[in-house]
């Protein structure tokens, strides 16, 4: 993915501008079918009790954690970026590239769950929580708007572009359902492929397979893969995404693009998808 020619603009959504913001995402969706998201909330309040890496913890114990911090936390953020197959970004016929960043309303620093750390680095990395406050999108806005879209239920056969999306997944499935997170993973799972179809990646999934790739964080790995952020601030869910789709790509056309690897290192990227790492 080449945004080299011009610079990437990340487009703030707001309750006053969520209605034209989507009604452009719908107008554009059909071209740029590769969708990456990220999700930034209040951190962690549930930890495991286990003394293992996440990574060495059972699917269904680390699901629990999952549901017990999203169904006790608020979404704060989340970031859309689109490309098309070849990775190119929307350009709305400018001179710029456009990702998306939504700010929801909700979370109270002041009364609601949150980790005081999370919450200081998101304010440092320069999430306006005094705006969002003020200005951001309800909640159940957002549902009404996204449910309705072709952005869910296999509308346009979309691939979701993730790293390390258990929560990603978690928050998006809880307010998009209005509901808590299911009891079981099983469900959840169900729950996850019904709204968003059956082309899924999680790149931290992908990149346990991937020879000479041992990083921890998408930050890492991108700059392992050359990749650079070319707008806006890590922890900042529009910038995330913009990285997740740049890194994506560039990990398929050196991993998975038969005419970019070797034989032997070659992977078949269908065998990756519909599997979210640690579950």
């Amino acid at each position: 993915m080449d945004s080299s020619t011009k610079p990437v603009v990340v487009r703030q959504v707001w309750a006053s501008n969520l209605e034209s913001e989507f009604a452009l995402l719908e107008q554009i969706l059909p071209c740029y079918c590769h969708v990456a998201f990220d999700t930034e909330f209040p951190g962690f309040i549930h930890v495991s009790e286990k003394n293992c890496h996440y990574s060495k913890l059972p699917p269904s114990y680390t699901y629990k954690l999952v549901k017990a911090n999203v169904d006790s936390l608020k979404l704060i953020q989340l970031g859309l970026a689109l490309s098309n197959y070849a990775g190119h970004l929307p350009d709305l016929g400018t001179d710029s590239y456009y990702v998306w960043e939504f700010n929801f309303k909700g979370l109270d620093v002041d009364r609601d769950h949150h980790n005081p750390d999370a919450i200081q680095l998101l304010a440092e990395q320069g999430i306006d929580f005094a705006q969002i406050k003020e200005e951001g999108i309800p909640i159940g806005a957002f549902r009404r708007l996204f449910l309705r879209s072709r952005f869910m239920f296999s509308r346009l056969n979309l691939t979701w572009v993730t790293f390390h999306s258990t929560y990603d997944f978690g928050y998006m499935v809880k307010v998009l359902t209005g509901r808590k997170l299911p009891n079981d993973l099983d469900v959840f799972k169900v729950v996850v492929s019904e709204l968003f179809g059956s082309s899924v990646y999680d790149m931290k999934h992908m990149i346990k397979f991937c020879r000479g790739i041992n990083v921890g964080g998408l930050e890492k790995l991108a700059k392992s893969l050359k990749v650079d952020r070319v707008a806006g601030n890590s922890h900042q869910a529009g910038s995330d995404s913009l990285l997740t789709i740049q890194t994506f790509f560039k990990l398929r056309d050196l991993y998975f693009t038969a005419d970019n690897c070797d034989e032997q290192d070659c992977l078949n990227i269908n065998s990756f998808v519909n599997i979210l790492f640690g579950l």
